[in-house]
């Protein structure tokens, strides 16, 4: 902790060269000593057990890791110079602070938290650790950020929205810029999700009770699945982001950028951003800068990132084991002789479900705007390509991604309704997306359809969709009207000079955590700028969510009353 909160110190607050000297020599030896007390710990632990246990690998590897390190500083080969800088020396820090903390929060279940109620306080723990860190001195070049504006901008990163009360690209330092990526990412894995993985990691192993905690935040069911579900959503949020970065990489040009680390700090950036649907971006004046404008290239790497983002975690992975199936058999059909076998159901009903839902808003969202821009912001596109594309990524990238090519008040009216409809619809559930959720709508639609042809119980794909899916839906819909409501007519209080218009469309991009602004936010009184959090945090919990936490439980009963039907 001692050795963390220094490295926080000296990069985000010394700003006199004679000190961060001083600090700086005190994390070097830190480093050698944390060095000395992990070798320690797993000599001893090794020679107590008289094995190796599985707990000890991740140590082994830490110890290899400050090894290499040290060796690198001493070296004087130059293919090793790059290993030699201070940053990997924090990377080590923090990479020890990270599994103390994570196993400290395998013993949250000794507390009895209800577990929805300590993933709300974890968003809110995380929020606030970032409010601090933004309000660091070396965080901004320019205006250093107020208590109010640091809150704000944590709540965006947190909750994956992307409203911003400064320009990231021009006022943040490095160092800000840094620390927005990581509360994205820890954000859109979820904190006890992120912790979850470090504490399993270097503890070994989960105990019954861990297992029965995590199952309840992740919504796993089956307990034996808990660790695996849990690995699964690591492994494919840190895997389709590298993709997703390397195509970032090889649509830029070199001439935009004084360093490979600044293009490869960019590419990581962009590829978080985007799989986390959270829509900031280090561009100036984002991605309807002049150089961004007309790379479609970057534009298509995006949309795929966002857009595979906002399928969710579980239709991901099933198309990741759908894939590698087909590679597989590919491989021992052509290599080894054998004989393919074909198997049945290789899509689930939910990944079917979702996949629909997301192709026929997508196909719809991307016609209608194309249709709806041809005399307004598609004027700039030079080419039929180029206008389809940016028909693709504005669609898409309103329900959730929050990024934008083209400026939001030029668009039309009707494109500006079917953007607002967008972002309220949202992607799929389980996925790093806000909104309502697509399937919601769906659900509700079709319910509708469902009573208008005089049927008791809604079915698709031969399945009868459960009652209470289809309650939820709508309790969902409702709660999402009631708090949208609600946060706008504080916002009209709050900010009378502004345009209605743009009230609502904040309010909504906010709930949604979407991102997309009419350029409002940033001019916000203090009031107003809290109620877009309180309703970015409502938005990314749910607040069907916080009712489930803070309303207490009603016993079941033995007995059931007579039932009765409702005049309509």
């Amino acid at each position: 902790m001692i050795c963390a909160f220094t490295v926080i110190v000296h990069v985000g607050y010394i700003t006199d060269a004679g000190i961060a000297l001083k600090t700086g020599t005190a994390i070097l030896y830190m480093f050698y000593g944390l060095f000395v007390l992990e070798l320690i710990r797993i000599a001893s632990s090794i020679f107590v057990l008289k094995k190796i246990n599985v707990s000890n690998y991740s140590g082994i590897l830490v110890i290899f890791y400050f090894f290499f390190i040290m060796v690198s500083r001493i070296s004087t080969e130059p293919i090793l110079s790059f290993f030699a800088k201070d940053e990997w020396l924090y990377v080590g820090i923090a990479v020890v602070f990270l599994s103390e903390l994570s196993k400290s929060s395998l013993f949250f279940d000794n507390f009895y938290f209800n577990p929805t109620i300590l993933f709300v306080i974890s968003f809110l723990g995380l929020i606030l650790i970032g409010t601090v860190l933004l309000m660091l001195p070396r965080t901004t070049l320019i205006a250093p950020l107020s208590f109010v504006d640091a809150f704000f901008m944590a709540t965006s990163a947190v909750c994956i929205t992307g409203l911003t009360v400064t320009d990231i690209s021009a006022n943040f330092s490095l160092f800000g810029q840094g620390i927005i990526m990581l509360l994205i990412q820890v954000g859109g894995l979820g904190i006890m999700t992120f912790t979850g993985f470090f504490g399993y990691f270097f503890s070994g192993g989960f105990s019954f009770k861990n297992q029965l905690m995590f199952g309840e935040i992740l919504g796993e069911k089956k307990l034996n699945a808990v660790i695996s579900t849990l690995l699964t959503i690591i492994f494919i949020t840190l895997l389709f982001e590298f993709i997703g970065g390397i195509f970032i990489f090889i649509s830029l040009d070199n001439v935009a950028f004084s360093s490979l680390g600044e293009k490869v700090f960019f590419c990581a950036f962009h590829a978080i951003s985007s799989f986390c649907n959270s829509g900031f971006t280090v561009i100036k004046d984002g991605v309807m800068n002049d150089t961004y404008r007309y790379n479609y290239g970057f534009q298509i790497a995006l949309s795929a990132i966002f857009v595979f983002g906002s399928l969710g975690f579980g239709t991901v992975f099933n198309f990741y084991t759908y894939f590698k199936a087909k590679f597989k058999g590919l491989v021992d059909t052509v290599i080894f002789n054998k004989k393919y076998i074909h198997k049945p159901q290789a899509f689930t009903f939910n990944s079917k479900f979702i996949l629909t839902c997301n192709l026929i808003v997508m196909v719809l969202a991307t016609v209608s705007y194309f249709v709806m821009e041809q005399h307004h912001t598609l004027i700039e596109d030079r080419t039929a390509i180029g206008e389809w594309i940016t028909s693709f990524f504005m669609a898409n990238a309103s329900r959730s991604a929050g990024f934008n090519s083209v400026n939001l008040n030029l668009v039309s009216a009707p494109t500006l309704i079917m953007m607002t409809t967008l972002m309220w619809i949202g992607t799929a559930p389980g996925s790093t997306g806000g909104g309502v959720k697509v399937t919601t709508v769906a659900i509700a639609l079709m319910n509708i359809l469902s009573l208008a042809r005089g049927k008791d119980s809604l079915e698709i794909y031969k399945r009868r969709i459960a009652p209470e899916s289809v309650n939820k839906a709508f309790a969902i819909i409702i709660l999402s009207v009631v708090t949208i409501t609600f946060s706008f007519v504080l916002l009209s209080f709050t900010e009378p000079e502004k345009e209605m218009k743009m009230l609502l469309f904040e309010t909504i991009s906010a709930y949604t955590t979407c991102g997309l602004s009419l350029g409002a936010t940033p001019s916000l009184s203090s009031s107003g700028k809290i109620i877009l959090a309180f309703t970015m945090f409502v938005g990314r919990v749910g607040t069907l969510t916080l009712l489930v936490a803070f309303i207490k439980n009603i016993k079941n009963k033995s007995y059931i009353y007579p039932s009765e039907k409702i005049l309509f």
